[in-house]
């Protein structure tokens, strides 16, 4: 081969590496879309993982028919992958704003599927192309390959690494868009004296171009925009952090923090919420001095631990640092919380609750679980009975803990299936619910190593809601939202408990919350 070949086939294995970091990228890019809009996460990266590797079958199967035209074709595909994946993120947002109710898992399905199919043209192509040139085939499609798996790795390490916390879902989507467009130009420049219309060519992947750098530099604003239709009120803080989109609305005095688009607090009424998760076992304890909060990162729950002179030290396990930072550092939350976290007292821990528990060896007068709902398997294994067992062996032996356990209106079966696995590790437990405005109704399971009286409890503290006299009301449950759950031809409902081997809560909660 001449110098020429040699260069044209040794691009032709970098562009199939490259090609595949981006189709790997846009692969789990889509998955994450699916699970902050649509929710499920495990659900919509199965959907988007299937989808996405059919279509490359029927895309390889298409390339059959690809005989000739090789270069020009290839540099077509990486038009559309530029295209329809750059703007994907976008658009995403823009359906969900404005489109009704249901477009936009079809339009997410559907460019999944089409950037499968165009990314499974690729390769056979570029095989092809490389034993026209001169290269043995089975030297050709080793090195191919090779560069295509290798290319997988080195894309889903980025995602995950890079582009997701530093740029958003938006801006990644777009810069991805660039690398496969670049590579058409260079293609196309490099095969230029065999391509006929050269200019034309080079003029539309010109003009796709600078429809994706102006959506790398503007597109985010705008997404910015589509995605405040999805909050009532304005957004006054937005960031993606390795872990989750962390959203601040403000409207007037209302302060509403938002974790993958779920609804943490809103400031007008969180007192009546997390009141009943602190205050209930604080005084059940009797004089606790150490306190476990696994979660509350955002600070509430540990203001209302500290109004107790007993305590001696809080522990408060929360994943996100991000979620502290700005419980620390943004002024509506620091209003909220009154600086809690820069307690002395607060010890703050960024690590997963449930490896924490496996790890830790102290124990604790009362622990208060704060966390999301489990709407997907990482929150899914803190709701169950392994998980309740780890805080179980962490109470002292007259301790509490509070658990927040969604709403027994909304979610009736959730929130008894929560309540039956509490139960089923051997703790004596007292159901209890309130009603928070911004919430609906809202459940939470109370338990102990010890046989639980509530009309013992005497709130001590000062409260804006919760009273001595209100505790045994709050166990008093209607007929709708109580845990004699009756199917559709009237039989009782079997509650069965949440395991990590047999995690039946996930479903129970999508099936619950799709209408709401």
């Amino acid at each position: 081969m001449d110098d020429k070949a040699i260069k044209q086939s040794n691009f032709i294995y970098w562009a199939s590496g490259i090609v595949s970091i981006c189709g790997i990228i846009f692969e789990v890019l889509f998955g994450a879309l699916g699970s902050y809009i649509l929710g499920d996460g495990v659900k919509q990266y199965t959907l988007t993982i299937s989808l996405f590797l059919t279509g490359m079958g029927i895309g390889a199967s298409i390339s059959e028919r690809v005989m000739k035209n090789l270069v020009i074709t290839f540099i077509y595909i990486e038009f559309g992958v530029a295209l329809i994946g750059g703007f994907s993120s976008f658009t995403m947002f823009g359906i969900t704003a404005f489109a009704p109710s249901g477009t936009d898992a079809f339009y997410l399905y559907l460019v999944t599927f089409l950037v499968g199919a165009l990314t499974g043209i690729e390769l056979p192509i570029l095989i092809r192309k490389a034993n026209e040139i001169g290269v043995t085939l089975n030297k050709s499609t080793a090195r191919v390959l090779f560069s295509d798996y290798a290319g997988g790795l080195i894309g889903g390490l980025l995602f995950v690494f890079l582009l997701r916390p530093q740029f958003g879902m938006v801006k990644s989507a777009f810069f991805v868009g660039c690398i496969n467009l670049s590579v058409a130009l260079i293609v196309l420049w490099l095969f230029r004296k065999e391509i006929r219309r050269f200019s034309l060519h080079a003029l539309i992947g010109s003009v796709i171009g600078i429809l994706l750098l102006a959506g790398l530099f503007f597109g985010e604003a705008m997404a910015f925009k589509f995605e405040q239709k999805l909050y009532k009120d304005p957004i006054i803080h937005m960031e993606e952090s390795k872990y989750q989109k962390i959203i601040l609305t403000r409207d007037g005095s209302d302060v509403r923090l938002y974790l993958d688009g779920s609804l943490q607090f809103s400031s007008t009424d969180e007192y009546r919420y997390h009141e009943v998760l602190v205050h209930p076992t604080m005084e059940y304890a009797s004089d606790p001095e150490n306190v476990l909060i696994l979660g509350g990162g955002d600070g509430i729950a540990a203001k209302e631990v500290l109004k107790y002179e007993s305590v001696e030290e809080i522990t408060l396990v929360d994943l996100d640092p991000a979620v502290t930072k700005l419980a620390n550092s943004n002024r509506q939350l620091l209003q909220l919380n009154q600086g809690s976290l820069t307690n002395e007292k607060v010890e703050i821990i960024h690590r997963d609750a449930f490896e924490f528990l496996e790890d830790s060896e102290d124990w604790y007068d009362v622990i208060i679980v704060d966390l999301p709902d489990p709407n997907n398997e990482s929150l899914n294994k803190l709701y169950t009975k392994e998980f309740y067992s780890l805080i179980r062996n962490h109470l002292l032996p007259d301790g509490a803990a509070m658990i927040q356990a969604t709403s027994p209106v909304f979610a009736t079966k959730v929130y008894w299936t929560i309540a039956e696995t509490v139960a089923a590790t051997g703790m004596a437990t007292e159901n209890l619910h309130t009603d928070v405005p911004s919430f609906g109704n809202w459940g939470f399971v109370m338990a102990s190593r010890k046989p639980i009286d509530l009309s013992s409890i005497t709130i001590s503290e000062e409260t804006r809601y919760l009273t001595s006299d209100m505790l045994e009301g709050l166990t008093e449950f209607g007929r709708d939202e109580d845990k004699r759950i009756k199917d559709k031809n009237g039989n009782l409902f079997s509650l069965e408990v949440n395991t990590l081997i047999d995690p039946n809560l996930i479903q129970l909660y999508e099936s619950a919350w799709k209408n709401y």
